[in-house]
């Protein structure tokens, strides 16, 4: 797939500077580079391989203002993160998964599931009775649609996803290898010492543009619907228990959890190896630190919270500075305390 420097430029909106002419077929990190390949400059740090970088040419915003020469042309846009991500959902496009339609001779599908057509169902993919597989729906191999599934239009599934039994999913949603979706919510009874399962009826819901990383778990409600509303982009390896509610366009990095009915905003980020307990409410907007963990609601929109338990972002940086300088304290606390017993001495 190749373009020019201005194909590109007019397809993003942005301003040339340099050969228009210049002949771009891949896209590539700014310290690789290579004759041909596409980069970006969209953070600080990494202005000083745009001196160097060998690539032919480079998105940065309109405002940057080289102290060096650059040898690669210029493709001047206002947002460079916004510009990089529609260029490569366009390079996107040609990669082998978003090509294949039809169904795999080798794949299962039970006679009361319903295909659209443009759907494709790869090899050792099974597809229970009920299923439904709308228009465009991409199933790679070895993935399992429960009964009475439904799968939106132009949602890709990869190899190794299962889909419990009545879960939806809304349209282009793209779901990584190996995540579980509607799997039981984690629920049990004490019953005279001894653990009694609690049936989980209810279902998942994904609604449209929900992306889910690899192995990430999503469990299905006891009663009504796990929610994960339009836009929620999740990493791999999260767990997302039980009747949970995540917001529009909330974000959420690998490792967090998140406990049975609690209830997160939208436009949220969360950040790795967070963990929220259960049954609380995190208000729009909220940002998590990594590693922090939310014991109790956040109920400002736009909060900044770190630490564990998680506390006013700025309140955990000067706690934070307090506790590394601990040991410090510590020795001119014993110092005190001998020069006291010193002057009482007689």
């Amino acid at each position: 797939m190749q373009f020019t420097a201005g194909q590109i430029a007019q397809f993003l909106g942005g301003i040339v500077e340099g050969d228009p002419d210049v002949h771009i077929d891949r896209p590539a990190k700014i310290e690789e580079g290579g004759e041909g390949a596409i980069t970006f400059l969209a953070n600080p740090m990494y202005e000083a391989y745009i001196y160097s970088t060998s690539a032919s040419a480079i998105l940065v915003s309109l405002d940057f203002v080289p102290e060096k020469p650059i040898g690669a042309t210029l493709i001047r846009v206002e947002n460079v993160y916004a510009a990089v991500a529609s260029l490569l959902k366009e390079y996107g496009k040609q990669a082998p998964a978003s090509q294949e339609e039809g169904i795999s001779s080798l794949a299962f599908i039970h006679p009361e599931a319903r295909i659209e057509e443009g759907v494709y169902v790869g090899p050792f993919s099974v597809i229970e009775r009920g299923a439904y597989l709308q228009k465009g729906a991409r199933i790679l191999a070895h993935v399992f649609i429960g009964q009475e599934v439904v799968v939106g239009e132009g949602s890709l599934l990869y190899p190794g996803v299962v889909v419990y039994h009545q879960s939806k999913i809304g349209k282009r949603c793209v779901i990584h290898a190996n995540a579980v979706i509607g799997s039981d919510g984690f629920g049990f009874a004490q019953e005279n010492g001894v653990y009694q399962k609690i049936a989980q009826v209810g279902n998942v819901i994904l609604e449209d543009d929900v992306d889910i990383g690899a192995n990430t778990v999503v469990d299905r409600a006891t009663m009504g619907s796990t929610i994960l509303r339009r836009g929620v982009k999740i990493d791999n390896l999260v767990q997302v228990a039980h009747n949970v509610e995540i917001g529009a366009d909330t974000a959420i990095a690998a490792q967090a959890g998140i406990a049975g009915s609690t209830k997160i905003g939208q436009h949220v980020q969360i950040g790795g190896q967070a963990g929220f307990v259960g049954h609380i409410r995190v208000a729009d907007g909220v940002k998590v630190q990594a590693q922090s963990g939310v014991l109790g609601s956040i109920e400002t929109e736009g909060e900044m919270v770190g630490g564990a338990p998680a506390m006013k972002y700025r309140e955990f940086l000067k706690a934070y500075a307090v506790f590394r300088n601990l040991p410090k304290m510590e020795k001119r606390l014993q110092m005190l305390e001998r020069w006291l017993r010193q002057t009482e001495e007689p």
